[in-house]
């Protein structure tokens, strides 16, 4: 089974779970967000991390991140960036498509053959 992240008001990550339905891919979608309030989000990142940089997680073009201060934007390393995507769990890059055999980031959805 698929297993693909986002927010469920995401229109990329929703159009991306029908495209992979349309294709008859059994998929779960997992609410990042609602990760994050279970306190579930640390294990998934570290996951996420064995696969892609956490720099390619990170959704530099997001409305969240533009909202940021300079101060949690400046000097950002892994761990800076791991407190901020559990804070804001918009700001990783989606929709992440977990195939178990590895993790496709916010890729356009015509890109993905899994």
């Amino acid at each position: 089974m698929l297993k693909l992240y986002g927010l469920s008001n995401c229109d990329r990550c929703r159009r991306a779970r029908r495209r992979l339905e349309a294709s008859d891919q059994d998929v779960k979608m997992i609410d990042l967000r609602h990760l994050a309030d279970q306190g579930e989000l640390e294990e998934t990142l570290q996951h996420f991390l064995a696969y892609v940089d956490w720099s390619t997680l990170l959704n530099r073009r997001s409305t969240t991140w533009r909202g940021l201060d300079d101060a949690e934007r400046g000097d950002l390393d892994q761990t800076r960036a791991m407190a901020l995507f559990k804070a804001y769990p918009s700001l990783i890059q989606r929709p992440v498509l977990d195939t178990g055999a590895q993790v496709l980031v916010g890729r356009a959805v015509d890109d993905w053959s899994a």
